[in-house]
């Protein structure tokens, strides 16, 4: 029998920024998501943390942070509407396949309606299937390919 885990979302705090960082690098290395056009760097996760704290979420079991959501609101100019931007939505490899992924998202989607966005938007590698398969569960629909062109300066010629 399978040994259910409680699991805690709750606001990230200044004491959860090394353990989102590092779960981050963990999670979204270079070399599975190649075509990252946004770095994953401590830039981010404080730049987040700083502007936008409410957005920023982990999910604890024991804890022990075991996933995170970052997000943000856009506001654009001559539009009555707002815009969510779920950027970032990071679980433990370890804890997997838990419902942790699906607790983060619930608990950013309620912030945002709470905040009166009107549209939530995600975005993701077109080859990862797993996280499109979750976002379509969640009810995001109408997805878009964007093609994304990467050139490794490092490489050798």
């Amino acid at each position: 029998m399978e040994e259910t885990v409680e699991i805690n979302v709750r606001i990230a705090t200044i004491d959860d920024l090394g353990a989102i960082f590092h779960l981050g690098e963990t999670v979204f290395t270079s070399q599975d998501f190649s075509n990252l056009y946004r770095t994953w760097d401590e830039y981010e996760v404080t730049n987040l943390f700083n502007s936008e704290t409410e957005h920023v979420l982990v999910a604890e079991v024991d804890e022990k942070v075991v996933g995170f959501a970052m997000g943000t609101v856009i506001d654009k100019a001559r539009s009555a509407w707002s815009y969510g931007h779920l950027l970032w939505l990071g679980i433990d490899p370890n804890f997997a396949r838990q419902g942790i992924a699906g607790k983060l998202f619930d608990r950013f989607r309620e912030i945002m309606e709470e905040e009166g966005v009107r549209m939530l938007m995600v975005d993701t590698q077109a080859d990862n299937h797993p996280a499109i398969q979750f976002f379509t569960r969640k009810g995001f629909e109408n997805p878009t390919e964007h093609v994304y062109l990467t050139l490794n300066l490092d490489k050798d010629s």
